[in-house]
């Protein structure tokens, strides 16, 4: 499958419609790698540092969703566990697991695209991300291309299933 033309690292772009565009071209890369397709990318200062898409499968292992690649990948590039002045825009509401690592890495603002009924812990069954009891708490935008980012998966699903 041809991914289209995203901006790598180090290019600047802006505006989170295009953000997450270039989101969706690499939930776009986890599907043609028979993977959930979920993409994650983190900016500082409208520039790429960190991207990710769901490696479960291929990696057999549990903890490798988008955000996770995305947040590693990003600590790397700037030499540093805190995503202070960061943005992280994922395709579909970040799981549980994926808010912890989120809040522990400090990242001040999240924008996703399609809420997750079963297992969004942003708004959907959990608010991890503006909990109070916390000691971090994050500015969230929710719905963001959200009919593109819930057709992908669909998408993925009805061919798992054989529909």
């Amino acid at each position: 499958m041809a991914v289209p033309w995203f901006p790598r690292k180090g290019s600047p772009v802006s505006g989170p419609e295009r953000w997450m565009k270039q989101a969706l071209a690499l939930a776009r890369m986890a599907d043609a790698e028979g993977e959930v397709p979920v993409g994650a990318l983190i900016t500082r200062n409208n520039v790429i540092v960190g991207e990710g898409w769901n490696r479960r499968e291929s990696e057999t292992d549990p903890t490798a969703h988008a955000e996770m690649i995305a947040i590693r990948e990003a600590a790397r590039t700037l030499g540093n566990w805190r995503l202070t002045d960061c943005t992280l825009y994922v395709t579909l509401e970040p799981c549980v697991q994926c808010c912890g690592a989120i809040l522990l890495a400090r990242a001040p603002r999240v924008v996703y695209g399609a809420e997750d009924p079963k297992a969004g812990a942003v708004k959907s069954l959990f608010q991890l991300l503006s909990d109070p009891r916390l000691n971090h708490r994050c500015e969230v935008t929710g719905g963001v291309m959200a009919e593109e980012c819930g057709a992908i998966l669909s998408s993925f699903f009805e061919r798992l299933r054989g529909s």
